[in-house]
């Protein structure tokens, strides 16, 4: 067998595991199309323009949303079986930025994030781009996809000299981390503990020392990220690291 056709067999094989990935979903929308109702949100992303994800967003379901792992993971969408789908709209990326509560006032049957059910509220901008406003809820297929971000992973450090908070954010790859480390250069590497979203935090006091990061993604891919704050770093500051996961 020739290269030539051993790629072709390889592409083949890729496109087929990719289509088996798609999965059944529904989708709505919540806010308007200044979208500033998507901002802030459970993943604890804050300002989404800021910090580079803008609307491309949505809030996940129980199901999917995984009490908050699944934050800054991304998710490609089409809609499906619906008269209200926009016809060559094709499909749309978003990334996991916010929780979309259950509830469980009668009647049940219509809440779409209520277990089991695997539903996406997305912002108006991503949602009119695949389906009509007037619809309000159309049926779509998903599936995980990686990552595209600009620039390396970003720490925002928050807290007190004795409580350390870090939001990890623009994650490339699988976006949603699982495992977050930090460490001083005269310190040893200390397990963060999740917070809540991406926010991460110890009680480790490491004021005055240049602060690393060792990030994993839920792929189980790891990368080390050294010196990204200098030792003069304060709270409320953001350092971007100078690589990313891709």
């Amino acid at each position: 067998m020739n290269r030539s056709m051993s790629l072709v067999m390889l592409l083949a094989i890729l496109v087929s595991v990719a289509d088996a990935a798609w999965e059944d979903a529904h989708a709505t929308f919540y806010g308007d199309i200044s979208g500033k109702e998507t901002m802030q949100g459970a993943c604890g992303y804050g300002d989404l323009f800021q910090e580079g994800y803008g609307l491309e967003t949505a809030a996940l379901s129980t199901a999917l949303f995984n009490n908050g792992q699944t934050c800054g993971a991304c998710f490609e969408l089409t809609c499906v079986n619906s008269q209200w789908c926009k016809q060559n709209a094709g499909t749309i990326r978003i990334t996991a930025t916010n929780f979309c509560p259950p509830n469980y006032t009668p009647p049940v049957d219509i809440h779409w994030c209520n277990p089991p059910n695997k539903h996406f509220d997305l912002s108006m901008k991503m949602f009119t781009s695949i389906a009509e406003y007037k619809s309000g809820i159309v049926p779509v297929k998903f599936r995980r996809v990686k990552c595209q971000k600009r620039g390396g992973v970003r720490f925002e450090v928050k807290g007190n000299p004795n409580f350390i908070m870090v939001l990890v954010y623009n994650v490339g790859g699988a976006g949603d981390v699982n495992s977050l480390a930090i460490k001083g250069h005269k310190s040893n590497w200390i397990s963060m503990q999740r917070n809540w979203g991406q926010n991460w935090n110890t009680g480790v006091g490491l004021v005055g020392q240049r602060l690393s990061f060792t990030v994993k993604t839920s792929d189980g891919r790891s990368l080390t990220f050294y010196d990204v704050a200098s030792e003069s770093w304060g709270f409320g500051q953001t350092f971007e690291a100078k690589s990313n996961f891709y």
